[in-house]
């Protein structure tokens, strides 16, 4: 039977190779910062400046010019542009780079760092300068009160619910660049495979899932995923 619903879950691995550090690789982001540091909310409590100089300085790192999408962003975009039925991007990750390649639809569910959220009105707003705790709210107006939109360890992931009405209908799901280490995103492959989905890994090296999924491809990114989407889309 021939796939129509798909959702594909992506982590930092899909983006390594556009110049982004990921997080648990001998040389990653957690080898050089402690999560305790500058991914809690007690943290930001705590030491709200370290917490801001971290993500200024992944934000500024993100806008440089030599980071841009790449081939693996750049077919999933492809895909989602020509797939006939239903599709879903997921991110675990933070840039922007499936949205700079043509990605859009496509959730967020650990936020988004070119985004900054007001602790005192709420508001969500697009942000690319630097944080401090003198930085007005563009909404309210309060100093103070601005942290980068981004899921810290400790707090829900965003828009759970829908995520989880598109794998309870998906009969494929793809898994490109993840760890396999961090709840809930790891447990998508399950819910997917209760539902009955094939359940496809691309990744560098098997995660700590690889056992759930019915297929795997290894090899990097930028040669994986495009030569998986051409079958994909060749088989429709």
């Amino acid at each position: 039977m021939k796939a129509r619903r798909i959702v594909v879950l992506t982590g930092a691995g899909i983006s390594q190779e556009s110049g982004l550090d990921t997080f648990r690789d001998p040389n990653g982001i957690w080898s050089k910062y402690r999560v305790e540091d500058v991914a809690t909310p007690e943290a930001f409590a705590r030491n709200p400046r370290t917490v801001h100089d971290f993500y200024n300085m992944r934000r500024r790192n993100l806008l440089a010019g030599h980071v841009k999408p790449n081939a693996a962003h750049a077919a999933l975009a492809e895909l989602e542009r020509r797939w006939p039925g239903e599709f879903m991007l997921v991110t675990q990750n933070i840039d922007d780079l499936h949205e700079r390649a043509g990605s859009r639809r496509l959730v967020h569910m650990h936020g988004e760092m070119r985004k900054v959220r007001c602790a005192s009105c709420g508001a969500v707003t697009p942000n690319d300068a630097d944080l401090s705790l003198e930085t007005p709210c563009g909404s309210c107006a309060r100093p103070g009160k601005l942290r980068p939109h981004v899921v810290w360890f400790g707090e829900m992931p965003l828009e759970m619910e829908r995520i989880g009405d598109a794998l309870a209908a998906c009969d494929l799901f793809v898994s490109i660049g993840t760890s396999g280490n961090v709840y809930p995103a790891a447990g998508f492959v399950a819910e997917a495979k209760a539902a009955g989905a094939r359940t496809v890994e691309l990744n560098l090296e098997p995660s700590l899932g690889r056992c759930h999924f019915a297929e795997s491809r290894y090899g990097k990114a930028t040669e994986i995923v495009p030569e998986f989407v051409a079958t994909l889309l060749a088989a429709h």
